[in-house]
């Protein structure tokens, strides 16, 4: 299985994230929103528009990480994608 991590190098939860990934061998795909504006951009479309972030927008919370799966299944619980 590969996954794509959306989160950033400055987040302590993406960074546990990326850790436990990488120790369950876990293929994964890191897109970091605050090194790069296409990256950014990206995740501002998928924060505004995906279901996953409707109680999210509108408040101070970033949002991440979040895991987009090979299935598709776009979460932001590390457990589901581990048990995958």
């Amino acid at each position: 299985m590969k996954v794509t991590v959306i989160g950033s190098h400055l987040c302590p939860d993406t960074l546990e994230a990326l850790s436990k990934l990488t120790t369950a061998g876990v293929e994964y795909e890191f897109k970091n929103i605050l090194g790069s504006h296409d990256e950014l951009k990206a995740y501002l479309d998928l924060r505004d528009n995906h279901e996953l972030y409707a109680e999210i927008r509108g408040t101070d919370r970033l949002g991440v990480p979040c895991f987009i799966c090979e299935d598709g299944e776009t979460t932001m619980d590390l457990a589901a994608v581990l048990n995958k």
